[in-house]
């Protein structure tokens, strides 16, 4: 106890706003951090004359959110003061071992058991793309993941879908059922009266067939919509 008083008393004076974000996580957890607090933990340091608490404000303003920082190109994260080559390859490298955690999970697990693997595995893969994209994970009886696939790109506001391209990939990799998704790139997850009807026309093709639509997800930057949480399924 006498440790954890020395080191906030410690971490005051090396740090603005009370507690620094490393002692402030490894006392109370990850998800007591704020996102600019999670983001100067990342950089480490600041800028010469600049505190990094300071610089991961200035970089939260300047793009919104820990989302569109992390979704940005490389070009743009490079010409960014306080960040550079270096941070880009880091940042894309926890983009990328986030998804293989969550998908791994997906695998082992039933994704109706735990949708909210599925909602952040398909989140971090849709929510920063620039066009809308429709992806489909065919799962076994079990409901774990086979495989998941891009199928239909599309615009930055409309994608052609196609339910007999679905089922047939559905067919070849024997998958007794699937989750739909698509991402709306303007932001808002809320989905629209054609989202309802290619989901609509998907579940009639595939009872035919014995393939179960389990849910279909609308993804955006500000979060994520469920059809079968609002009993659309």
């Amino acid at each position: 106890m006498g440790d954890d008083k020395d080191m906030a008393k410690r971490n005051k004076k090396e740090w603005p706003y009370g507690l620094a974000p490393r002692e402030k996580l490894t006392l109370l957890g990850p998800s007591a951090l704020s996102d600019t607090e999670l983001l100067a933990l990342f950089l480490r340091t600041g800028l010469p004359g600049s505190h990094v608490i300071h610089l991961a404000e200035q970089l939260m303003a300047r793009f919104g959110s820990l989302d569109k920082l992390m979704s940005a190109d490389c070009k743009t994260l490079c010409a960014t003061k306080g960040l550079g080559p270096s941070k880009y390859t880091q940042l894309q490298a926890i983009r990328e071992m986030a998804q293989r955690y969550y998908g791994s999970h997906l695998m082992r697990e039933d994704a109706m058991t735990s949708p909210n693997i599925a909602q952040n595995y398909l989140q971090i893969m849709l929510a920063h793309r620039e066009r809308e994209v429709f992806v489909v994970l065919f799962l076994n009886n079990q409901h774990h993941l086979i495989k998941h696939m891009e199928l239909f790109h599309g615009s930055v506001n409309s994608v052609e879908v196609h339910p007999r391209e679905i089922l047939r990939e559905a067919l070849k990799v024997n998958a007794a059922a699937i989750i739909l998704a698509h991402n709306h790139p303007s932001g808002r997850a809320e989905p629209s009266r054609a989202d309802r009807e290619v989901t609509e026309q998907v579940v009639k093709a595939g009872l035919f067939l014995d393939i179960r639509v389990l849910d279909h997800l609308v993804i955006g930057a500000e979060g994520c919509v469920s059809f079968a949480e609002r009993g659309w399924l």
